[in-house]
């Protein structure tokens, strides 16, 4: 399995290097790179203006380091990721989408319903709950130690604990 890098936020716009001001909301994205997924930061004025080409985006807040920090994330959003990673075929990228799978059934987002083996591959079908859509994943077969390191990857991205 290939690592990501996910580089930390720096607290400044990717494209102009405005400075975030504390509780500022600005846009975090992640932009798909020859290298991968990437996280990159934009401020309001730059993406109002120009709207860059992502993969995802949500909007956030500069976080205040004297205040705890806030663990929520709206399982919609993480919903919206894993509709978006539906048709990819590359192996990082089914694997975000089966963790990020197994982090909405904790959320209660998607309940399990069965599993099948077709051409060799185990597929699990999960429902939405609260629509009428079931939604087929991939088990890449990962291990603890995989989906543990996934997990964190994509608790860095998001600036959020999964668990």
């Amino acid at each position: 399995m290939a690592e990501w890098e996910i580089k930390k936020p720096l607290g400044r716009c990717s494209v102009t290097g405005k400075e975030f001001a504390v509780d500022e909301e600005y846009y975090a994205a992640l932009v798909e790179t020859p290298q991968g997924l990437e996280r990159q930061d934009f401020c309001k004025e730059y993406w109002e203006a120009s709207r860059p080409e992502v993969y995802c985006f949500w909007k956030t807040r500069m976080p205040n380091p004297q205040k705890k920090k806030q663990m929520f994330i709206d399982p919609e959003m993480l919903l919206t990721f894993f509709d978006r990673l539906a048709d990819e075929t590359e192996p990082e990228k089914m694997n975000f989408r089966f963790v990020l799978m197994l982090v909405l059934m904790r959320k209660k987002r998607l309940k399990y319903e069965s599993g099948r083996m077709d051409n060799g591959r185990e597929i699990w079908t999960v429902r939405v709950v609260g629509q009428e859509r079931a939604v087929d994943v991939v088990n890449p077969k990962l291990t603890d130690e995989q989906i543990q390191q996934l997990s964190g990857q994509m608790s860095q991205i998001l600036q959020v604990e999964l668990d």
